[in-house]
């Protein structure tokens, strides 16, 4: 294997470490993979050569980007000449993967809360029922507090995403430079 295969197979087995862990967060590894050509890419590219690179289709490459864009990993970018939309990484892993992580957990935490929120109504109304039996009464305080504190979690965690999003987040935990 030659230096120039060794760089090569070094930055793949990186992009799919990171195609991996985006996944983790609603990404799938196609889109992963996407990302990790433009970073590693030192000009940026167009749809044609991001399809021919990685073997996907316009369509599903086009998706990717747009996706990417939403996340604020990809920008477009211009250059004097070109006729056709560029791409490339956007430059700031601390903002691209803050926006991953929050949309992702802000996502979590509705669904979470509103399943919840659901849930207590229902054990409210079985609580205050005179008809309910003492035994399900008991359980559903039980219930109850468990719900309360599940919701206290959200509460925090809505504030950490917060914290994340206002960059207040690096007060506490300054970015290297």
């Amino acid at each position: 294997m030659n230096e120039q295969e060794k760089l090569l197979n070094a930055r793949d087995r990186f992009i799919d470490s990171m195609a991996k862990n985006m996944s983790l967060y609603g990404i799938t590894h196609s889109v992963g993979r996407l990302y990790g050509l433009l970073y590693f890419n030192e000009k940026p590219m167009t749809l044609d050569e991001m399809k021919d690179e990685l073997g996907m289709s316009k369509t599903s490459m086009s998706t990717a980007v747009r996706q990417l864009q939403e996340l604020n990993m990809v920008e477009k970018v211009w250059k004097k000449g070109e006729r056709k939309d560029l791409y490339q990484a956007a430059d700031d892993w601390y903002d691209s993967f803050t926006a991953l992580f929050t949309t992702s957990w802000r996502t979590g935490i509705s669904l979470n809360m509103s399943t919840i929120n659901r849930s207590l109504k229902e054990l409210h109304n079985l609580r205050d029922n005179p008809e309910t039996p003492d035994e399900v009464r008991a359980s559903v305080k039980l219930d109850i507090e468990k719900y309360q504190y599940a919701l206290d979690y959200y509460d925090w965690l809505n504030r950490f995403v917060d914290s994340l999003e206002s960059k207040e987040i690096f007060n506490y935990i300054p970015k290297k430079e």
